[in-house]
């Protein structure tokens, strides 16, 4: 049984190496919002405990039993990110908080009857992946929007930053998983990207928004509302 804080230490350093950042000790005490002394103490325990590898200067990196912990945490605060907006009504935006909480319940048969209950689902309302009990997860070839030239006809796969403020923003602009667009233009002079879906619905989104959402190719014609 590992103590709240220590998994959470566990998923940041899963979630800074699966983003491609370092996992030091300065990176995780901004990600966590503590002191970087009380992470120091928190990564020698870890260690102790076969969870990671800390080497001084260089950061962390999990150990296959680190991992396979920090899949688990990650499976059920993306199952329950799911429940919260499929089955009770939640906005995209009101349930990370939430998930962060029920995440810790460490109930094996919640989790897999949670899963089942469902539908087994490979990705989340943000289109993250959901890891299987086994820690495998569903592959998708995704390009951020801003990768895309004009012509082009994609589905939106996922939000890279899942921030409250940007999918408020996006929740603003009628745009959610799911939804399929052909890119009507990219503009040199700000990297803005306009979209078209259907006959009804042409929007453009700034290049800061456009970067955080990962879409999947579509032939050509596929465009239209889901």
């Amino acid at each position: 049984m590992l103590t709240r804080s220590e998994e959470d230490h566990i998923k940041a350093v899963h979630a800074l190496l699966q983003d491609g950042a370092t996992a030091g000790t300065k990176d995780l005490a901004e990600r966590l919002d503590i002191k970087a002394s009380s992470v120091t103490v928190m990564l020698k325990k870890l260690a102790e405990k076969g969870l990671l590898k800390h080497e001084p200067y260089y950061g962390v990196k999990l150990t296959a039993k680190g991992k396979a912990a920090a899949l688990k945490l990650v499976r059920k605060h993306r199952l329950w990110e799911t429940f919260l907006v499929e089955r009770l009504g939640f906005k995209w935006n009101e349930v990370h908080e939430v998930a962060e909480q029920l995440e810790h319940v460490s109930s094996e048969k919640l989790t897999d009857s949670l899963a089942k209950y469902l539908g087994d689902p490979a990705f989340d309302p943000h289109g993250d992946p959901i890891p299987d009990r086994n820690g495998r997860m569903t592959e998708r070839d995704t390009r951020p929007l801003t990768e895309c030239s004009a012509g082009l006809h994609v589905r939106i796969a996922a939000v890279k930053d899942g921030s409250d403020e940007l999918l408020h923003l996006l929740d603003g602009k009628g745009v959610s998983i799911g939804m399929t667009f052909e890119v009507k233009a990219r503009h040199a002079f700000d990297e803005s990207v306009e979209l078209q879906s259907g006959k009804a619905l042409h929007l453009t989104l700034s290049a800061q928004v456009a970067a955080h959402l990962l879409v999947e190719l579509l032939p050509k014609g596929k465009s239209r509302k889901p």
